[in-house]
Order: structure tokens, then C-alpha cells, then sequence
């Protein structure tokens, strides 16, 4: 029978219960949210002489929480307007419209006896064949469901979320002792096909995988930090983006996610695994009890290992624990990785560290690599299931066996028995039965080890995705420094960028135009997408900083020349050229975006024209293309003015979208159009796809626009008054004033005297010009290298 999810209701609306609530209705899924009745009035509710009896009170705690979640930052919901998508109830006057729901997930305080009472009124109004999950992070599932029907046993299993719900991608699905395997399978699915997730099915065991790994590194930590004499700043500098990990690192993650959330995942472990070989260590240091009594818990409690005051950071000395001005961590060994651009290849160069680094990454990895490989077969049987729980789950670029793999599973072994440790016996019989790692690649699918076959096994479900990295060499067609064109099949390319953070310079452009080059002559489309952390976060303002700064005029208006002529050819190739942005899209990535045949946005997609922030106005076809879109939005008797100032305020208040559908707010995507695909790992076979259906579907080159109506003195003097206001009410300085003054020039069309049909190639030249013109003012150049230098804006 084929399962549609319609509605969902979500049973606890605290912070992870609106959490899931605002993800399910961000993929359009209707939600019932519900929680407890109060047992007592507000004093607001007392003032104005409501009755426990009233609706409003009866609700008041479930429509809190959801009104905290969706105001809090960054935001739960893809777009405010979901947020409509959601309905509010109370679980003593609502339960029975379960019945009409489809999935219903239990989000409520972690005590047994409380789910427990939920799931026994769950049982009383759910109807036959609805799924039931828990998202419980370390309750036993198997407990959970005793005494239910058989249906509901049936149907049960734990679906456990990672907070903030939207942002982390882990899923992890743990099966009760009757799940049937339908529902696994379909849980499975959904959560990667719908919900976006990286879906791992774990066993039922304390605190299943992720927690379970996740905590043994941080527990270990703790314990290492103090037999080597580290500092919090030290260890946060080791353990953040140097090895592919958020740059919160450590420390500062404990302190976003708040230490007595680890303490209670802590204290299960040590209570639920009397036998496990790490026992001890899951016993809290004096430290964390010391910061536990003295409730230093983090961000929620205004302090933890770090502490904000006005505007210093101090951090805690763990062996006075007294706080002090942060210190900066800097090591010889982590010198050596600079130049070295994946983490993945800078573990080799890590771990023969001989400073305090060095010691720091052979103990570190020694003792994760023995503790995972022990947990096999104990919280799964396959171990990639363990890498994908760390990735999808605590932002890890690389798991724990792709980090073994990269260092050498020989020398890994080495290292861990230099510190005292075995591996498990699987990993010395892998290596007896002539695998040397982990992972293969093979034909671009990726292969694990399986222990029980003892050879290498696609990992499953891997036939939905292109993944860029199994590719790169094998369908290689054409490369520079700058960029890659991979053959994806079927006649389709995919340019990928390789410049740092995707910035896009000349060896890019000449990419693109190559990329073109091959797709009109020998193939069928062409892709622009990759699968860094960003898409691109736009053009190398580094280049065009040194070309103003030489004065070099001439070169710096060819330059904005070719990336303008670039962005037209993307628009107007005889070939279908997709783009596929996804993660910070920014500038020239967005203006890439503006002129594709049509966008497939990862949601997680960050778009905006941010030039205002380094002084010039978008030169790449950005402020053409904004003006153009209000063109076509002009209707006969409208208002045309107001359209215009909504697509000028955009760029000249450098809007970003907090999500691929708010950019459809915005203006940069179009509705019936664009796309959006909510797990990014799908994102470039589906465009792909869409690159396919164009070109079956018979693709012929658009004609260059000459149609474009500009509104000319009418709309100029608009700007430039309201600019004049805002000078006046100093909300913006006077460069702003300049810039905002020349970007009203080119979206106006300039000072023509009536509105007028102009062409793109027109607006085009007077957006180069004030582009250029810029590049000659002292203060943008002020912004362009305090951005180059700091790494953010300058207002000046």
C-alpha cells in the first residue's frame, strides 16, 4: 500500500517540538501541534479576567512556544508564511483529531512514565495502519511501546531529530522490537527524500549512534584537556574547520547546546553501558560538576566556558575556573596544513605533528578510532551508518573512518597501539582479506567494507545522487585551476568550481564559457553546480581591488566586460544552462543565479546582491536583471513606481534570503520557473534532470530582450529624494548615498526624459560605467580591503 503524508501532528511543542512542527510545515505538510493545559493563570490572563475555562488559556503554552520558535534566530521556518501551515490544540481537548492525521510524533519531557501516558491516549484515537515515532535522543524504544495494540506496536519506532530540526540533517530512525520493516523502509525514504535528512537507521541501543559517538568525543576531551594541560582556546583551534568541523568547535558548541544537555546525555551512557570498554569516561571531571553547581551552562545562562562582557570574550582557566581574557591558540603543525585546502587531506600532515598539535591528533584519533570500531556490531552493523551519524548530525566534513582512511588504516592501527589501544578484530580481518580501507570508489558509486561478506558493497541508496567528489577524475572533460567540467551522462555537463570559497575569478569565467563551448557542439546541457559548503560567495573582489588600486582602468572595464558578457551567455546560449545554488550565494553567484534558463535552489540556498557592502553596485548583470524583472511585472494602470522600488530596495538594502523560497520574495527566483529541493544531496541529479527534460522538450535559444521599459527622470528623482531623507535622518552616510544614488541612475535607465523600451546591452553599458566609477572613490576602496582583510563591511 502506498503511505502519503498529508498531516502530521507533533505531540510537545517545546523547543524541538515547534522545531520539527516548522520543518514538516516548511515542506508543506499540514501540522497540529500540541501540548499540556496550564494548571494555572498568567498574571496577564488574571488582568484582563480570564477562567482556566477560556480557549485562549487552555492554548496559551502551545501558541508560546511556537510564537518563541519562529521569532527566534535563525529561524525554524523557511518562510513566515508557512507558519500558517501549523494549528495549535491542547492534549486534553484536541487528542481526538489524531484520527484524521497520518504520522504522529511524540516530542514531550524524556521520563517514561510520561510518554507512556501520551502513547496510551495516542493508542485510544489513532486509526489503524498511522505511524506513532518517539523523538526521544536515549530512551529505550522497546520500553516505550509495551502494553500498546498490536497495530500500534506495528507501526512504533523511535525518530529522533537533531536540534535546530531544520538545520541538522541527521535522522535517525530506531526500530522497536515489532516495527515492521514497511514502515522502517518508509521512514527511511521520507526522511531523505522529503524531509531533507541523511536518514541512518540505528539499533536500540543508549543513545543510539550519533549521541553515543558524539558524547565519547566530547567526554573524551574533557579528560584529554586536562592530562595535557590544554587550554579551551587550544583545544576549539584543534578541533574546528582545520579538521572539518563547525567553527564552534568544542567549547563553544557546549555552550550553544547548553552543558546540562550533555551532562543528561552523559550520565545515561555511564548508567545504560555498565559494560562498555569507555565506562569511565563517560564519568563527569570535577570541572563540568563545579560549572553544573554553579549553573554556568552556556548561552542560556549568560555563561559557560566562555563569557561575554560588554564586548570581550573571556574564557574559563579549568584549573582555577575563574575567567580571563581569551587568549589566542596557534600551533607549527596547523602552519603546515595552510596551504593544504580539503581537511581530508590534512589529517596525514596532523598527526605527525611534533609539537603539542601532533600529540593532541595521535591521542584524539587513537582513541575514537578504537571506540567506533568496538561499537561495531553493538549500535549498527555497518559502520558508514557511524561516519553519516557524525556528519548529518554534528556538522563533521569527514566521520571517524573516512578520517582513518585518509591517515592510512595501517598507520591508523600503529597510532592507536603506540597509545595503548586495539582495533575491533573486523578491522585487522578487513586487512587479512586484501581490503586496505574502508571505502572504495568504484564506476562513481561508493563502496564500504561488509563485514560479514568480507568484501567491498555499495553503500545503498546512493542511486538518487550525483556525488561530485566519486567523479571529479574518471568523467573529467576539461579543467583549469579555477574550474571542472565533469560529464554526468546523457549528454549533460556540470561545471564545477574550485576557486577558494567558489569566488569567482577569470579562470572561472573562462570555465563557463568552456563549458558552453561543449555543451552547444557536443552535448545536451549544461549544470552549474558543486557540493563545497557555499555556492559561490561571488566575484574575487581581491582582483578587481588591485586592478582600481593600480588604476587600471582599462583592464578593470574588460574584466567587468567578459563576467557581464559571461552571465548573458548563460541566458543566452542555445543550450539549457542550470544553475544550482545552494549555501551562501552571494553577489556574482546570485547574478550566476539571475540569468540561468532556470535555478534548482537547495533550501538551505543564502541569496542576495551584497555589493553595497564593498562599495560598488552588482556590475556582473545584477542591477539589469533586477530592473528587467520589474519590467515584466508592470501592468497597465499600475502603480509602476512601486514595483521598481521594491526590486531597487533589494540591492540597495543588500537583502539575502534566509531560504531558497524567500527568495522567491525577493525577486531573485521566479515562481513556475525555479525550484527548490530540500535535500541538498539530490540537488544535482535533479538538476540535471530539469537539464534533460529542456533539452527533450526542444530547447531554442532566447532572443536578447530590447523590450526592457525603463521609467527614466520619473523614477530617478523618486530615489534621489528618498536617498536625500535618509542622509538627512543619518540612516546611511554619504558613500551610501553615492552608491544607492548610482544604482537609481541604471535601474532608472538613466536621466531619460520620459519611460522608454530600452535594451538589456543598454542597461548593461550604464551599469559598467557606475560600477567603474565606483572602483575610482577612495572609500570604496576603503570597504573593499577592510572586507579582504576583516572579512566583513565597512561603513564608512
Amino acid at each position: 500500500m502506498k503511505r502519503i503524508i498529508k498531516k502530521v501532528a507533533v505531540v510537545g511543542s517545546g523547543i524541538m517540538g515547534s522545531g520539527i512542527a516548522c520543518h514538516f510545515a516548511n515542506i508543506g505538510v499540514e501540522v497540529l501541534l500540541l501540548d499540556i493545559v496550564p494548571n494555572a493563570l498568567t498574571e496577564a490572563e488574571e488582568k484582563k479576567g480570564l477562567t482556566l475555562d477560556n480557549k485562549v488559556v487552555r492554548n496559551q503554552m502551545v501558541n508560546d512556544h511556537l510564537a518563541n520558535a519562529l521569532k527566534s534566530n535563525p529561524s525554524p521556518i523557511y518562510s513566515q508564511k508557512f507558519a500558517s501551515r501549523i494549528t495549535t490544540g491542547n492534549t486534553t481537548d484536541d487528542m481526538a483529531k489524531i484520527a484524521n492525521y497520518d504520522w504522529i510524533i511524540e516530542v514531550v519531557v524524556e521520563r517514561l512514565d510520561t510518554k507512556k501516558l501520551v502513547f496510551e491516549q495516542i493508542d485510544k484515537f489513532r486509526k489503524l495502519g498511522t505511524l506513532v515515532t518517539s523523538n526521544t535522543s536515549g530512551i529505550p524504544i522497546k520500553f516505550m511501546s509495551e502494553g500498546r495494540s498490536e497495530d500500534f506496536q506495528a507501526h512504533f519506532c523511535g525518530t529522533h531529530f537533531f536540534n535546530p530540526a531544520r538545520y541538522l540533517k541527521l535522522f535517525e530512525i530506531i526500530p522497536g522490537p515489532k516495527t515492521s520493516t514497511e514502515v522502517l523502509d518508509f521512514l527511511f525514504e521520507y526522511g531523505s527524500k522529503y524531509l531533507g535528512k541523511t536518514s541512518v537507521i540505528a539499533k536500540d541501543t543508549p543513545a543510539f549512534i550519533g549521541n553515543r559517538i558524539g558524547i565519547f568525543g566530547i567526554q573524551s576531551l574533557f579528560h584529554l584537556v586536562k592530562e595535557m594541560g590544554l587550554t579551551i582556546e587550544e583545544v576549539d583551534k584543534l578541533t574546528g574547520p582545520v579538521i572539518g568541523r563547525p567553527k564552534s568547535a568544542t567549547f563553544r558548541t557546549v555552550d550553544v547546546v547548553g552543558l546540562d544537555t550533555l551532562v543528561h546525555v552523559a550520565n545515561g551512557l555511564y548508567e545504560g553501558c555498565p559494560n562498555d570498554e569507555a565506562h569511565e569516561l563517560f564519568k563527569l571531571p570535577d570541572f563540568i560538576n563545579k560549572m553544573m553547581e554553579n549553573k554556568w551552562l552556556g548561552s542560556k545562562t549568560g555563561q559557560g566556558f566562555y563569557k561575554k562582557v560588554d564586548k570581550d570574550i573571556l574564557s574559563l582557566d579549568l584549573n582555577t575556573l575563574e575567567y580571563r581574557p581569551a587568549k589566542k591558540a596557534s600551533f607549527a603543525t596547523l602552519e603546515l596544513t595552510k596551504t593544504i585546502d580539503k581537511p581530508i587531506d590534512r589529517f596525514k600532515v596532523l598527526v605527525k605533528g611534533i609539537d603539542k598539535a601532533g600529540d593532541f591528533y595521535r591521542k584524539n584519533f587513537s582513541a575514537m578510532f578504537a571506540y567506533c570500531s568496538n561499537r561495531v556490531p553493538e549500535i549498527t552493523d555497518d559502520f558508514y551508518k557511524i561516519d553519516d551519524a557524525m556528519k548529518a548530525g554534528f556538522g563533521w566534513e569527514n566521520g571517524p573512518f573516512e578520517i582513518w582512511d585518509a591517515i592510512g588504516v595501517e598507520k591508523g592501527i600503529a597510532l592507536m597501539q603506540t597509545e595503548g589501544y586495539q582495533p575491533a578484530t573486523w578491522v585487522t580481518e578487513m586487512l587479512a582479506s586484501g581490503s586496505s580501507s574502508f571505502y572504495t570508489v568504484k564506476d562513481g558509486a561508493t563502496y564500504y567494507y561488509n563485514i560479514p561478506t568480507k568484501s567491498q558493497t555499495k553503500v545503498p541508496g546512493q542511486d538518487s545522487f550525483i556525488i561530485l567528489n566519486n567523479i571529479r577524475e574518471s568523467k573529467k572533460v576539461w579543467s583549469n585551476s579555477g574550474a571542472v567540467i565533469h560529464d554526468l551522462g546523457d549528454g549533460i555537463l556540470n561545471l564545477e568550481f574550485q576557486s577558494k570559497m567558489n569566488t569567482i575569478g577569470g579562470d572561472v569565467l573562462v570555465g563557463i564559457n568552456k563549458a558552453i563551448d561543449l555543451a552547444e557542439t557536443q552535448y545536451n546541457g549544461l549544470v552549474i553546480g558543486n557540493q563545497g559548503a557555499n555556492f559561490s560567495v561571488g566575484a574575487n573582489i581581491g582582483m578587481i581591488f588591485m586592478m582600481a588600486v593600480e588604476q587600471e582602468y582599462d583592464e578593470l572595464n574588460m574584466a567587468i566586460k567578459y563576467f557581464q558578457d559571461t552571465m548573458m551567455r548563460c541566458r543566452y546560449s542555445s543550450t539549457p544552462v542550470i544553475v544550482a545554488p545552494h549555501g551562501m550565494t552571494l553577489g556574482g553567484g546570485c547574478e550566476m543565479t539571475l540569468h540561468a534558463d532556470r535555478v534548482v535552489a537547495a533550501a538551505e540556498s543564502y541569496i542576495g546582491l551584497v555589493e553595497f557592502g564593498v562599495g560598488v553596485i552588482p556590475g556582473g548583470g545584477g542591477s539589469k536583471e533586477m530592473a528587467l524583472r520589474a519590467s515584466d511585472l508592470f501592468h497597465k494602470n499600475d502603480v509602476e513606481l512601486n514595483v521598481l522600488q521594491e526590486y531597487f530596495l533589494a540591492v540597495a538594502m543588500a537583502k539575502v534570503s534566509t531560504s531558497a523560497y524567500e527568495a522567491f520574495d525577493t525577486g531573485v527566483l521566479q515562481k513556475g520557473k525555479d525550484i527548490v529541493v530540500v535535500n541538498k544531496d539530490r540537488q544535482i541529479a535533479v538538476a540535471k534532470q530539469v537539464a534533460l527534460q529542456m533539452a527533450e522538450q526542444g530547447y531554442t535559444q532566447p532572443i536578447r530582450r530590447t523590450d526592457v521599459k525603463v521609467l527614466g527622470k520619473q523614477a530617478l528623482g523618486m530615489f534621489l529624494v528618498g536617498t536625500d531623507q535618509m542622509v538627512a535622518g543619518k540612516y546611511i552616510s554619504e558613500h551610501d548615498q553615492k552608491i544607492a544614488n548610482k544604482l537609481a541612475y541604471v535601474m532608472a535607465g538613466g536621466d531619460l526624459s520620459e519611460p522608454t523600451l530600452v535594451s538589456e546591452q543598454y542597461l548593461l553599458d550604464i551599469e559598467r560605467e557606475a560600477f567603474l566609477s565606483l572602483c575610482t572613490e577612495r572609500k570604496t576602496l576603503e570597504r573593499i580591503q577592510f572586507m579582504l582583510t576583516k572579512g566583513k563591511p565597512l561603513r564608512n
